[in-house]
């Protein structure tokens, strides 16, 4: 089966340009790189919810392989459409388009975010192989990110309370065996992180799970401003921050040790709600630099001469682009000890853990001060990116499951291919239950 080109179904919430965070740029690359080794490619994704939460269109332009067909839904009831999903799990308004494309022949459908363009409910459409990509924790949380109460990671569920505290709409949806039988639809569900694949687990999601890391884009040419970073032959160092500016990544918690930090800056490169107040902390200080959304060759030049990449995220990271990009770049990482960022750190030796505010100073001025153990981390990190997180180390793995699943299907396997680590209930789809 990999031998011929396949049709590929992305299902997603967002995709550039009407995207937010990372998973629709993941989307956006997984099909394209799809396209370009022959195999075609359609996108379904809804307008409305972009609209919704954005309030506008967006300005960016995202092109797309020839190959690669992108059905943009938009429904004439805009933003009733998103939300009637959010509440009751069924696709409603976008029901007769959603169903229509995805009964067409394709091979793969690869869910990604449904929270609003159809809920649990469209993983019981079309009849091809199903996967489902898991970028947060959705499946087994309201608010799809485990952060309690919008202040700290949960270790204690009260779901119906914290979606109350994040101004959402409680989802009785939840409370109805609803995901759990259209779980049973699904053939694999994706973790891109073993962390991910076991939280998941350890919170009654039982059904068949993979692990399958995730990619990075090839290497753009690096291209850095002046204004951005230290120029050829400077020597003022930074460390960087790449992120959404959202109180759970943790910011707040760098501006501090930066502020009059006299070895480095801290450049934080990205853009979210949280801005005003991050910048209100920083008081304008020269040592702290706002640089807004950056991508590209740009950002890639930014991770090249970072000191380190600093990952504080608060909450449970289902996997962490920004390490593998640095990593990419020969950056060490130094990240808090927990979620998969912490896995990715401690798996790759490619950089360091913090618990505490001093272990974080204590990380912060030994790279700084030592460049000899900064090159040695940053070579770890680029060799277990080249073995784990590159496009072609995916897609080998990605085309592997594909078969694997098609075999189980026609009978030809009964068993796990060796390459996957599965979790619990990975044998034949639904048999979990």
């Amino acid at each position: 089966m990999n031998d011929q080109p396949l049709r590929f179904c992305m299902i997603t919430t967002f995709y550039p340009p009407y995207n937010f965070g990372g998973d629709g740029i993941f989307v956006h690359h997984l099909s394209n790189e799809l396209a370009r080794r022959g195999h075609h490619v359609e996108v379904i994704h809804c307008v409305d919810s972009y609209r919704m939460l954005g309030g506008q269109d967006p300005v960016g332009v995202y092109d797309d392989h020839p190959r690669v067909t992108v059905h943009g839904l938009k429904s004439p009831f805009g933003f009733l459409s998103p939300l009637a999903t959010q509440q009751t799990g069924f696709p409603w308004f976008k029901a007769g388009p959603v169903r229509r494309i995805l009964e067409r022949p394709f091979d793969v459908i690869n869910y990604h975010n449904i929270s609003l363009v159809g809920g649990p409910k469209v993983l019981e459409l079309g009849r091809a192989i199903k996967l489902y990509t898991m970028h947060e924790y959705w499946l087994v949380c309201p608010t799809h990110v485990l952060f309690r109460f919008n202040r700290e990671a949960c270790t204690r569920r009260n779901c119906f309370i914290c979606q109350i505290a994040y101004r959402r709409p409680p989802q009785m949806w939840r409370y109805s065996g609803l995901l759990q039988k259209m779980a049973a639809h699904v053939d694999a569900f994706i973790s891109p992180s073993r962390y991910t694949m076991d939280k998941h687990r350890s919170l009654g999601f039982n059904f068949p799970m993979v692990h399958l890391p995730s990619f990075v884009a090839s290497p753009e040419p690096a291209s850095l401003s002046r204004d951005d970073g230290p120029g050829e032959g400077e020597a003022e160092p930074y460390f960087l921050f790449v992120g959404r500016l959202e109180k759970l990544k943790g910011v707040q918690t760098l501006i501090p040790i930066f502020r009059d930090y006299p070895e480095a800056r801290l450049l934080i490169a990205g853009s979210g709600g949280y801005e005003p107040h991050l910048r209100q902390l920083a008081g304008g200080s020269r040592n702290v630099r706002f640089l807004g959304h950056l991508t590209g060759a740009r950002l890639q030049g930014l991770y090249e001469r970072a000191v380190a990449l600093i990952a504080p995220s608060l909450c449970y990271e289902v996997f962490s682009l920004v390490i593998a990009e640095a990593f990419s770049q020969r950056t060490p990482v130094i990240a808090r000890n927990l979620g998969a960022s912490a896995e990715i750190v401690e798996r790759s030796g490619g950089g360091l853990l913090y618990d505490t505010e001093d272990e974080l100073r204590q990380a912060v001025n030994r790279l700084v001060g030592d460049s000899s153990y900064r090159r040695e981390l940053g070579q770890r990190g680029y060799e277990a990116y080249q073995q784990n997180w590159t496009v072609e180390a995916y897609l080998e793995r990605y085309l592997s499951l594909v078969a694997e699943l098609a075999d189980r299907r026609s009978g030809r396997s009964s068993h796990a291919s060796a390459g996957f680590e599965e979790g619990h209930g990975a044998g034949a789809r639904g048999s979990s239950r």
